[in-house]
Formats: C-alpha cells, sequence, structure tokens
C-alpha cells in the first residue's frame, strides 16, 4: 500500500511538471508578442499548435509504440522542447528587435516537440499503474488533477514575478520558465516504470497503421454532422488563450483603468478559468443523464456566447464581475464540449476503432477547428485593433471583435440545435456509460 502511495505521488508530480511547461506560457505568450511588436502575427503562434497536432503526437507515438520506450521518448521530447524553447528567449534577450521569423521558427520547433508528450504523459502514467496493479479509471483522475493545478501554478508564477524590472508575464522570461521546467521533466521522467514497445503488425495495412479507418464515420450521416460541429466549435478553443491576456492587459493605457488590479494581473484572473475547468468536470455526468448529448454541447455553444460577449462588455473595473463570470463560464464551455464529445465519440463507434475515432475528434476540433479560429481571430482583431489608433478606439475594437466570436458562437449554437438530432439510443448509451473520457484545458484526455 505504501509502495503504491509513493507511485501516485510520483506520477502527480509527472503530471503537475507537464502541464507547468505549458501553463507558463499558452495564456501569457500574447501579451509577450504584443509587447514585443508582434500583436499582428498572434494567430500564427497558437495556430502552429493546431498544425503540428496534426501529424507530430502520431509519429511519435509510432516511434514510442515500436521502437522507443515510452518514458525514453517523453524524455527526448522534452530535451528537445525545451532546447528550442529557451534558444527563443536566448534570442528575444539579445535581439536590438524581436523579428517574426526567427522567434517563430524556435517556437515552432519546440511545440512540434512539446505536443506529443502530452500523449506521452498518458501513456507512462497508464503504463505505471497497469504494472502496480491499480485501477486506471479508478486512480488517474486524482493523479492527473496535478496536472491543472501544475498549469495554474505556472500561470501565477508568471504572472506575479519580476526581476530587475523585467516583468515576466509580459516578456521573454516566460519562454525560459517553460524550457526550465522542460529540463526538469527531461531528467524526472527517465525515473518512471520502463514502459514496453511492441513489434509491429506486419500485416496490416498504412490505413490501420495511422489509424485512419476511423474517416469512414463520415459515411454516416448523423457522426459527419457531428464532427462537422465538432470542427466549428474547435473555432473557439484557442481564441482567449492567444487573445485575453492581451486584451485585458491593454486596459493599463487607458488612464480609467491603468492602476485596476486585473489590468495588472491579467494572468492571474484567466486561472480561474483553469479552476472553474477542473470543478465543471465533476456536473457532466448528472447532466449527460439529464439534458443527453445535445443538451450538452449546447449548453457549451452558449457558454461560448457569453464566455466572449462578457469580454465584450466587460471592464477591469465596475465591469470586472463580467470578467470573473467569463472565466467561471469557460468550464462549461470547454469541459461540456470535450468530454462529452469524447464519449460520444467512444459509445457510437466500434471497439476496433474507438482509438482512431478519439483521435479523428481531436483532429478536427485542437487540429483543423483551432487552427482556423486562431488565424480567423488574428485577421478580426488586426482588422478592428489597430495600434496606431488613441487606446479609447482600440478599445471599441476590442469589444468588436470579442461581439463577433460570440455571435459565431451564437450562430453555431442555433444551427445544432436545428440540424443535430438525437435519439433515444444515443440517450440509452449515454446514461449506460461511465465518464471516462475528459479533458482539460490544455486539450488533454484524461480518465474519469
Amino acid at each position: 500500500m505504501k509502495g503504491n502511495s509513493i507511485l501516485k505521488f510520483r506520477l502527480s508530480l509527472l503530471n503537475f511538471i507537464e502541464f507547468a511547461v505549458w501553463g507558463s506560457y499558452l495564456t501569457s505568450l500574447g501579451n509577450f508578442l504584443f509587447q514585443a511588436g508582434l500583436g499582428s502575427q498572434i494567430g500564427w503562434f497558437y495556430a502552429i499548435q493546431g498544425i503540428v497536432s496534426l501529424i507530430m503526437p502520431s509519429l511519435i507515438g509510432i516511434i514510442a509504440d515500436r521502437w522507443i520506450q515510452a518514458q525514453k521518448m517523453l524524455s527526448l521530447c522534452h530535451l528537445m522542447a525545451g532546447v528550442f524553447m529557451a534558444l527563443a528567449g536566448i534570442y528575444c534577450m539579445n535581439a536590438t528587435t524581436i523579428e517574426f521569423g526567427p522567434l517563430f521558427t524556435f517556437y515552432s520547433i519546440s511545440v512540434g516537440f512539446f505536443m506529443p508528450t502530452i500523449g506521452l504523459n498518458n501513456s507512462v502514467a497508464f503504463n505505471a499503474l497497469t504494472g502496480a496493479g491499480l485501477d486506471t479509471v479508478k486512480d488517474f483522475p486524482a493523479i492527473r488533477i496535478f496536472g491543472t493545478i501544475g498549469f495554474i501554478c505556472a500561470m501565477l508564477f508568471v504572472n506575479f514575478v519580476t526581476i530587475e524590472g523585467i516583468a515576466f508575464q509580459s516578456s521573454y522570461m516566460q519562454l525560459f520558465v517553460s524550457a526550465a521546467f522542460s529540463f526538469i521533466m527531461t531528467v524526472y521522467a527517465l525515473t518512471m516504470p520502463a514502459c514496453a514497445t511492441s513489434k509491429a503488425d506486419s500485416s496490416a495495412g498504412w490505413i490501420d497503421k495511422f489509424g485512419l479507418r476511423a474517416f469512414g464515420l463520415f459515411k454516416q450521416k448523423k457522426m459527419a454532422i457531428f464532427f462537422l460541429f465538432s470542427m466549428l466549435l474547435g473555432v473557439s478553443l484557442q481564441i482567449t488563450n492567444g487573445y485575453a491576456n492581451p486584451f485585458i492587459t491593454f486596459f493599463k493605457d487607458i488612464p480609467e483603468y491603468s492602476n485596476a488590479w486585473a489590468a495588472q494581473n491579467a494572468n492571474a484572473l484567466i486561472s480561474l478559468s483553469q479552476i472553474s475547468e477542473t470543478l465543471c468536470i465533476l456536473l457532466i455526468p448528472y447532466c449527460l443523464k439529464r439534458f443527453g448529448i445535445k443538451g450538452v454541447m449546447l449548453m457549451s455553444m452558449f457558454a461560448w456566447v457569453l464566455r466572449f460577449g462578457l469580454f465584450g462588455v466587460g471592464n477591469p473595473d465596475g465591469g470586472l464581475w463580467m470578467f470573473i463570470l467569463s472565466c467561471i463560464v469557460y468550464g462549461i464551455a470547454f469541459d461540456f464540449f470535450n468530454v462529452s464529445g469524447g464519449l460520444y465519440v467512444d459509445r457510437e463507434t466500434s471497439p476496433e476503432i474507438r482509438s482512431s475515432a478519439q483521435g479523428l475528434f481531436m483532429i478536427m476540433t485542437n487540429g483543423f477547428g483551432a487552427t482556423i479560429g486562431t488565424l480567423c481571430a488574428m485577421a478580426i482583431v488586426n482588422h478592428y485593433v489597430v495600434p496606431t489608433d488613441s487606446p479609447e478606439v482600440q478599445l471599441e475594437g476590442w469589444r468588436a471583435c470579442w461581439l463577433i466570436f460570440a455571435a459565431y458562437a451564437c450562430l453555431v449554437g442555433i444551427l445544432f440545435w436545428l440540424i443535430f438530432k438525437e435519439d433515444k439510443k444515443d440517450k440509452a448509451l449515454l446514461n449506460e456509460a461511465p465518464i471516462f473520457e475528459a479533458v482539460d484545458g490544455g486539450g488533454m484526455t484524461e480518465e474519469i
């Protein structure tokens, strides 16, 4: 029993470090880019996460399955991610003027190696739990929650730390923080129990090896509609990660709000979103049984309307409650979509394509959807928020952007309500199902 407790502690620390790497910059990078004069390019830095997610996790996963043990692959990927993130920081530290090309190159390579570690981290944890005779469904959630805690702690660290007048939240120092956590993970991952590799099935075709069989689900009208709306809703996923921090921080340029706590501590305020996300997972079993997949998905879609709309009308002073409420509803907006969507896909697919169907769901949402969304959001923000305009004019531009995003989410919700049909079979399957496919703020799958 004592040995199992120690193992759980070690795996909790593994998850803490894994997501601290991401939390160090994911919500504050946009702020730094604005300060560095690259505000018009923010969308590319978030879109690249979706682009590499279409390729790298599958490729690295195949290598880990066949040739290099998962814990060693996890270590190697973090080493590479840390090296290139540190190079990005060194470049910014020494550059007189930070140029898009070099920074984006270093950053993209780092992200390319980091994104596969999310799945590898789960594989290592599941392997260790199974090897110790523990139940992953029962024991993993309490371990995985430390990933979200690590994400939040890294956010708060970056928010509050200033060294020699350099605030981490708005500078390249956040890149060094992320690199440091990656280097810690490089060493720590090697202490995990060894994961087995397996021989490739020579009789399997390339379609099966790369999990492409699940694309046949598009032949089913209901599933095709579901995946289409998953992509359309996935458009919303990364918008606030990229633009919420620079928007809230922007209020410092307006004398009326310059000393407001929220304007000075945007990352700390946004961390409420991750806290809400953690708590809202607990509501999903009841809501799925009570309202069905369509009802829960509609809750998510209209929660996105509130998420964006409240940013559009709030401010960091008298309207601070609107920002706080926006962060609270984020838990419903994100979790109810990702968790219930993952469960629905699991219940609607046969066991032989279940894993690849989950991969397809992630490709449609975090791959195509999030990539399209960040690039479109970048175009909208660049059109309405012009740096040479006065702060008052820019504020009106920001408000217009958030209301456009809210209108888009509302339109998607109305169309989903009209087009997607849920039958009695769907409700029966969900009522019988355990809730075991959950996704956190970083787009990760966890078991509940």
